[in-house]
């Protein structure tokens, strides 16, 4: 694979293993519409996506069982939750390699901004970050496609990056997108950036392989080879 100065990240299921957190926050928010999910599979699909994509998508929730869902949600999350998370192992090495090498790295991930910081900032990687960019509080309200809001958010994170000195052209040739699911390889896909899929996260491999990511990997070992070998 050719070398790409840039590297953009998606967070959960590719730099942090967040599942714990958010499953018992999303069963907690669910029991107060009278859904009890005890499901792994489906559970798991509500790490990445916006949260009220996933609500309609499994339950055909109301807009206003969504709102109670949510808000208990983020009750129970961003007190306990948010950092009942960790950090892929062999990542730190990767990201510290790639910075020593001159690689500029950012993150643009679906979940609320603030919580994104945070945890970067309690696995010690923000030094590592250029730009670390999430979507707005109450985006898990609003009615827009999980595809159209991670193209947005990767947009957004490209847009920050330029005001740190880097030219349009530049990025458009030389970032690539690193995620675990569909969303992640659609979003690079819309704003014209290659996309190389995580398998080790919560996406399948044939999930990356159908929305045409340009390279698998499974570990990030097997990551750091691709980049900077």
């Amino acid at each position: 694979m050719k070398s790409y100065p840039v590297f953009l990240f998606d967070l959960d299921g590719t730099i942090s293993e967040s599942a714990p957190g958010i499953v018992k926050a999303v069963q907690y928010g669910l029991s107060f519409v009278g859904i009890h999910e005890t499901d792994p599979e489906k559970l798991k699909t509500f790490i990445g996506p916006p949260l009220n994509v996933q609500m309609k998508k499994l339950y055909h929730m109301s807009d206003e069982d969504i709102v109670t869902a949510v808000t208990h949600f983020r009750e129970l999350y961003e007190t306990k939750g948010i950092l009942d998370c960790r950090p892929y192992p062999g990542l730190a090495p990767f990201l510290k390699e790639a910075v020593d090498r001159g690689h500029t790295l950012a993150v643009a991930s679906s979940k609320p901004e603030p919580f994104v910081k945070e945890i970067i900032a309690h696995f010690g990687f923000a030094p590592y970050f250029s730009v670390i960019c999430g979507s707005d509080i109450g985006d898990e309200l609003k009615k827009r496609g999980t595809r159209d809001q991670k193209a947005r958010i990767i947009r957004k994170a490209l847009s920050l990056l330029e005001k740190k000195g880097f030219s349009p052209a530049f990025l458009a040739a030389h970032t690539v997108m690193i995620g675990d699911t569909f969303y992640d390889i659609e979003g690079a896909r819309e704003n014209h950036l290659p996309a190389i899929g995580v398998s080790y996260g919560y996406g399948s491999r044939e999930e990356l392989e159908r929305a045409g990511a340009d390279a698998i990997v499974s570990s990030p070992k097997e990551l750091s080879s691709l980049l900077l070998s």
